[in-house]
């Protein structure tokens, strides 16, 4: 086993290239999550409307309850992406570790082919989680109510 200064940085800078992608895994579990606790306020807001409020329009009412059933689909969304972008992060960590591993000569146990199927993994999963995050985004753009039928009462709607 070489251990000079230059193979030790260059086995370094190798196992350590991915944790970049492990950067835009993080950054994005913070935008799905910030989406989700939006929609899950919106919710709130309009399930004490619906059931706290006995005085809305039947076209409003009728209204929330559609939208209610809009952002469950959104919540179930941002969820599943969640979802597979940590088990991007998951894949890509394993991907770093086998790096790691099979550089500094301790990776016997680990073969070469589980590095290409950790990354390709992680890669598969984090497009995963960026095509559910895009369908959420249409689907929220979709669902925009421009139309909203005017509340009976001068409550905020947020």
């Amino acid at each position: 086993m070489n251990l000079s200064i230059d193979t030790i940085q260059a086995n370094i800078q190798l196992a350590l290239a991915p944790v970049f992608l492990l950067t835009a895994v993080a950054t994005l579990v913070a935008a799905i999550t910030a989406r989700l606790a939006r929609n899950v306020d919106r919710m709130r807001f309009i399930q004490n409307e619906l059931y706290g409020n006995h005085d809305l329009s039947d076209m409003l009412r009728s209204h929330y309850e559609n939208e209610i059933n809009e952002f469950k689909t959104r919540g179930r969304l941002c969820t599943l992406a969640i979802f597979f972008d940590v088990l991007a992060g998951v894949f890509i960590s394993l991907t770093v570790l086998e790096l790691f591993l099979l550089q500094t000569g301790a990776g016997r146990i680990v073969n070469v082919g589980y590095v290409l199927i950790t990354f390709v993994s992680g890669l598969v999963s984090f497009v995963t989680s960026l095509t559910l995050i895009l369908i959420e985004v249409v689907f929220a753009y979709r669902s925009t109510s421009w139309d909203m039928p005017q509340a009976h009462h001068n409550k905020k709607i947020v």
